[in-house]
């Protein structure tokens, strides 16, 4: 941006998924002058592009924000690691590439909350426009920007398949059309066996356009207010304070942690928190920073024998080596992909919505006892599940008024007891999958949570000390219409009471998709720019 830039026509605050998407498309059209302002710096760190990078990546300073909650009292009161991804991509740069739509009635049912437009039939083109024309799911005749690849076969993660099979859970062709109950392989979103962020994606070939902008290294500390209408920001980058105007709208693209606590930094958000850090209530809204929903991930391990893992490779110099130069002159290999290849979606105590299914599992050819900490000694895998929609609900809330803190973090888990039922369930079911012939056969012992836990009480209070976020954090600046008095956005993701004003992120969603996040805040971020571009004609 040029010094003397004092006005653009739109701000979009964080270039992650949604804001790397929003600026490419936007800047499609030449007459309009974009601006995206990210806090975190370009970077040529080679693990970023690599699949299996994450390992090197979260918890790294330089591109992690390192986030964690509050103790949390349902998780034996501890405070549980939330990496959020910092650069040009957010937190693509950083999660496990998984391409997963959800389900059909995730977005019937927010459209049922009183959001037109947000069905499947309506959300399914904008799923499609990222992949392209062409309608496929994988291949090199894909011919939108955002790839998606399958993943090689294996035997330890076919044995997975068998094993659900063999337990009720059918194998499908594909998660991804509307109904994802079943057992399969994931695919992820590589191209070429290199990390498809939406950096690389969307934003690069952008970055080329006259009228867009894109400033590094500058964090937002609020958004500049006339009255009711929002018409810029001020960023501080290098110690030094800007300001930049916004013609037409500011569209916060921050995130679930940190595009309400922009909102309620700038007056925006519940006036008793507003007032208690001496903020000056611009807009009482009060549902800024609450119904924060996550997954939380339950892992049990199991010690094997007879076959390679991620955990021989990772303690073996020479298996390393061996990986590291096929993955160089290949792009192949356990380098190119993920931690969890196969997984399934299934039904547990949800009777009557036997194909809307509310726990997912990622089969893993890795154990360990924490995540983003070595690999134990021996060869282990993982089953890990997850509550897709989490009855319990948390919140975010700013600390101070010092834009440059973190916000405080309470997801609250478990504090629903249906949550816990599901939870102990979801221990029961993993195992029951894993003692099936074809797992079975490969495995040695259950290492964790092991042979003498077995009561509900006793499975549950593993959970609580041992279980984590797999990082979807959504719903703290969700979409309603007016008349819900917890809403922040209305259906054109606008923020109720301000003009100027957009959220376009995982905040937006009313209840959690079920599945992994990133592929829907992308399409949230391609209709949202087909929303704004309508708008302005007006």
């Amino acid at each position: 941006m040029s010094p003397a830039m004092t006005e653009t026509d739109i701000v979009i605050v964080g270039a992650g998924s949604a804001g790397c998407t929003l600026a490419a498309r936007l800047s499609e059209d030449p007459n309009l002058q974009v601006t995206l302002i990210e806090a975190g710096t370009p970077s040529s760190y080679p693990w970023l592009n690599i699949p299996i990078g994450y390992f090197k990546t979260v918890g790294n300073p330089a591109h992690d924000w390192r986030f964690e909650t509050q103790p949390e009292t349902g998780m034996a009161d501890r405070r549980l690691p939330w990496p959020r991804g910092k650069g040009l991509g957010g937190s693509s740069l950083i999660n496990g590439m998984l391409y997963l739509r959800g389900h059909a009635q995730d977005y019937e049912g927010w459209q049922a909350l009183g959001n037109p437009g947000w069905s499947w039939s309506d959300v399914l083109p904008y799923f499609q426009r990222a992949m392209g024309t062409r309608q496929t799911t994988t291949g090199d005749d894909q011919d939108g920007p955002l790839w998606v690849s399958e993943l090689p076969r294996d035997p330890l993660s076919d044995a997975f398949i068998a094993a659900a099979g063999q337990c009720g859970i059918a194998p499908i062709e594909d998660f991804n059309g509307g109904d994802n109950t079943g057992a399969a392989y994931f695919r992820m979103n590589t191209r070429h066996g290199q990390r498809m962020s939406t950096e690389r994606a969307y934003l690069r070939r952008a970055m080329q356009r006259p009228n867009l902008q894109v400033i590094s290294g500058a964090q937002i500390t609020r958004i500049l207010m006339q009255g009711h209408r929002a018409h810029g920001v001020a960023w501080v980058q290098n110690g030094q304070n800007h300001q930049l105007q916004a013609k037409h709208e500011v569209v916060l693209c921050a995130g679930a942690i940190q595009s309400p606590q922009l909102l309620q930094l700038s007056g925006i958000g519940p006036a008793e928190l507003l007032q208690q850090h001496q903020i000056s209530p611009a807009i009482d809204l009060p549902g800024v920073g609450e119904n924060l929903q996550d997954h939380l991930q339950v892992r049990p391990s199991f010690r094997c024998q007879g076959v390679e893992t991620l955990n021989d490779v990772a303690n073996s110099r020479w298996r390393s080596a061996r990986d590291f130069l096929r993955y160089q002159l290949t792009r192949t290999g356990p380098l190119a992909t993920g931690v969890y290849r196969a997984g399934a979606f299934l039904s547990l105590d949800n009777a009557a919505q036997t194909h809307w299914p509310n726990v997912q599992i990622h089969f893993g050819l890795v154990s360990f006892d924490r995540p983003h900490q070595p690999p134990h000694p021996f060869p282990g895998i993982t089953l890990s599940a997850c509550i897709l929609r989490p009855e319990s609900r948390g919140r975010i809330q700013i600390c101070s008024a010092d834009p440059l803190a973190s916000p405080a973090i309470q997801a609250n888990y478990l504090s629903a007891e249906s949550d816990q039922r599901l939870a102990v369930k979801m221990v029961r079911k993993m195992r029951e999958i894993a003692s099936q012939g074809p797992l079975s056969r490969t495995i040695l012992q259950e290492h964790e949570p092991g042979a003498s836990c077995q009561s509900d009480a006793q499975i549950l209070n593993w959970v609580r000390r041992r279980a984590g976020s797999i990082f979807h954090p959504v719903g703290t600046c969700a979409m309603g219409p007016a008349t819900d008095p917890m809403a922040v956005v209305d259906a054109r993701l606008r923020v109720h009471g301000v003009q100027g004003l957009r959220v376009v992120d995982g905040s937006v969603m009313p209840r959690i998709v079920s599945g992994n996040t990133n592929a829907p805040i992308i399409m949230v971020a391609e209709k949202a720019a087909d929303l704004i571009r309508e708008d302005l004609r007006v």
